[in-house]
C-alpha cells in the first residue's frame, strides 16, 4: 500500500522544467556517448527525461541480460513504462514509495544541493528464464537544466552479487560530494512525530500488553488508549500492531 498521496509524475513536476531551460543538443551528445559505452560495458543503462516524463534510452544489454524484447528496448521512448514491466510487482510498489519519499527529501534541499545524491536500490527483476533475480540499480542526475534543476536521470542496473531471498527493497543514499552513505529510513523518521504518550504506549504494545492492561498501568481510560493506538497506526503507516512495532524498530523508536 502506498504511504504517500502524490505520484512520481507529480513529484517530477515539482521541478517546473521549461523547454527554455534545456537543450536537446546536449542529450544527442550524451546519447552518442551512451551508445559507445554500451559496446564495452555489460551494465544495463537507461535514461529518464524528467521534462518529457518518460524513459528515453536503454542499452541493448536489457535484452541480453534480463530478457527484455530487443525491439522494444531499441524504441524505449515509444514504449511507455515497458522497462518496469519485468520488475517484481511487490518490489515495484516499494520502489515507487521510496522514490517519492526520497524526492520529497531532495526537493526540500537548496537547489544547489539537489543533484548531489545517488540512490542505490536492490530489488527483483524477471530474467529471460522467467525467474526473478536481484539487481542493483543506481540513479543519479546526468544533466541539469540551465537553472540547475534535474533534467536527465541516469540509471545503471546490474545483476547483484548478493542473491539473498528477500521481499524487501533495499535502498542506500550516497552523497556524491562527501561520500556519505545513509539509509533513507533516517530521513523518513524526521517526518514522524510521536508524542511522549504515543511512544510510551508503543513500548507497552511491544511488551505484549493489551489495551486494558495499558490503561490500568497508565491510569487512563481504554478509550484513550485506543485513540492513541489508532494515531500510532496512522503516523507509522501501519495496518496493525505488529507492523507498528516493526516500523518503530526500523526507525529506532524501539529496540
Amino acid at each position: 500500500m502506498k504511504s504517500t498521496n502524490i505520484t512520481r509524475e507529480e513529484m517530477w513536476a515539482k521541478q517546473h522544467l521549461s523547454i527554455h531551460d534545456i537543450d536537446y543538443a546536449v542529450w544527442e551528445r550524451d546519447k552518442s556517448m551512451l551508445h559507445k559505452m554500451a559496446r564495452v560495458s555489460r551494465n544495463c543503462t537507461f535514461v529518464v527525461d524528467v521534462y518529457k516524463n518518460k524513459y528515453v534510452y536503454a542499452s541493448p544489454h536489457f535484452a541480453n541480460l534480463l530478457g527484455y524484447d530487443e525491439d522494444k528496448i531499441a524504441t524505449l521512448e515509444k514504449q511507455g513504462d515497458y522497462l518496469e514491466s519485468r520488475f517484481h510487482p511487490d518490489d515495484f510498489d516499494q520502489l515507487v514509495d521510496l522514490q517519492i519519499k526520497l524526492g520529497q527529501f531532495i526537493y526540500n534541499l537548496p537547489v544547489e544541493q539537489r543533484n548531489d545524491y545517488c540512490n542505490i536500490y536492490s530489488f527483483r527483476v524477471r530474467n529471460a528464464k522467467q525467474q526473478y533475480v536481484r539487481v542493483t540499480n543506481r540513479l543519479q542526475v546526468l544533466e541539469q537544466g540551465r537553472a540547475g534543476k534535474a533534467w536527465l536521470i541516469l540509471g545503471n542496473m546490474s545483476i547483484s552479487p548478493d542473491q539473498k531471498d528477500s521481499r524487501q527493497v533495499a535502498c542506500t543514499v550516497l552523497n556524491l560530494k562527501s561520500g556519505e552513505l545513509f539509509s533513507p529510513t533516517l530521513l523518513f523518521s524526521l517526518t514522524i512525530h510521536l508524542t511522549e504518550r504515543e511512544t510510551e504506549i508503543l513500548h507497552l504494545i511491544q511488551k505484549g500488553l493489551l489495551s486494558k492492561e495499558i490503561a490500568h498501568k497508565l491510569q487512563i481510560s481504554i478509550h484513550t488508549v485506543n485513540i492513541h493506538r489508532q494515531n500510532l497506526l496512522h503516523k507509522l503507516e501501519a495496518q496493525n500492531s505488529i507492523e507498528a512495532i516493526n516500523k518503530g524498530i526500523e526507525l529506532g523508536i524501539l529496540k
